[in-house]
């Protein structure tokens, strides 16, 4: 029995159905020719310590609010196993030198990466940082759901807040809460559910933005809106790996109900985030951005706060 089992996702995806979905009959994906948009980042924007938000790829941004360089689940690797990235990342290592705050949603290899962190804490090891060589070098602080702290420490990792569903942080002028999603935690056949996941709500005084991390969809996105008064200003929601459904639907939202989900949030913009970076499961790479904007133009009408980003492209918050 893994710690969090009671708050982990229903019904469970095991070793069998894994195989059930691997050896059954795959829904075969387009071949349509679809190429993962890419663009060159905004850096005097970001270096300039305006409220920006930066798309790196799959679920990973650089976020700066409240004048701080918040770092979301990087992963900068170009393959997962066999899976090859299929756009380089929108952020190059050497530019990531400067962070103030790591958040990770949970301990899944393609939102934990070892070795971009490992990479991510050299780089800080060895830049001199923002106050000149005389000053110690930047360590950024990390924030982390429960369980997942050990791991970091291994990896160099100094400062580091763990943090239960609801709790709350505060590091400057921004305030960061743990807020709950449907998934589960493992990177070891042996340690299912023993570590903690979820999304986080950061709060800066230029506004509220909410990354969900991994989840199905749930009845939580209401109370999330509601327990922030309906005041989140930016919501990055997961818009692929979504089939076959049997398989994907108690862990990872499609398109439309990411629209719905913005919806009970209370979320003044829209930003799709998990898709077109790694190919993980069954449906067409290109295939998630039009079903959203699909989606969003029926259920919510105002395409201008339906953010689908190039990866690698920064928009002013």
């Amino acid at each position: 029995m893994g710690r969090f089992d009671h708050l982990a996702t229903t019904p469970a995806r095991g070793a069998a159905d894994v195989l059930k979905w691997k050896l059954g009959a795959r829904e075969k994906a387009v071949a349509d020719g679809f190429v993962t948009p890419h663009r060159t980042y905004d850096r005097s924007l970001v270096e300039s310590g305006r409220a920006s938000l930066t798309w790196i790829g799959h679920a990973s941004f650089l976020l700066v609010l409240g004048g701080l360089r918040i770092l979301i689940d990087p992963i900068l690797a170009t393959g997962l196993g066999t899976t090859k990235r299929l756009a380089p990342a929108g952020i190059p290592l050497e530019d990531l030198t400067e962070i103030d705050l790591v958040l990770i949603t949970h301990n899944h290899r393609d939102h934990l990466d070892t070795p971009t962190l490992s990479r991510i804490l050299a780089a800080h090891a060895v830049h001199p940082g923002k106050l000149g060589k005389k000053n110690p070098p930047l360590r950024p602080r990390f924030v982390v759901p429960q369980g997942n702290g050990a791991l970091l420490a291994k990896l160099g990792a100094g400062a580091i807040d763990e943090l239960a569903w609801w709790q709350s942080v505060r590091v400057g002028q921004v305030e960061i809460t743990l807020v709950p999603a449907r998934h589960w935690s493992m990177r070891m056949p042996w340690d299912r559910n023993e570590a903690l996941w979820g999304g986080f709500v950061i709060r800066g005084p230029e506004g509220a933005a909410y990354h969900s991390g991994d989840t199905g969809f749930f009845d939580g996105f209401a109370e999330i809106g509601a327990r922030n008064g309906g005041s989140i200003d930016w919501a990055m929601l997961p818009i692929g790996a979504y089939a076959p459904r049997w398989f994907m639907e108690p862990q990872h939202m499609g398109p439309e109900e990411a629209v719905q989900a913005s919806k009970l949030l209370g979320a003044r913009t829209f930003v799709a985030m998990h898709w077109g970076t790694y190919k993980l499961t069954d449906e067409p790479i290109g295939e998630p951005p039009v079903l959203a904007r699909e989606a969003f133009l029926k259920g919510r009408g105002d395409m201008e706060r339906l953010w689908i980003l190039d990866v690698g492209e920064t928009r002013r918050l």
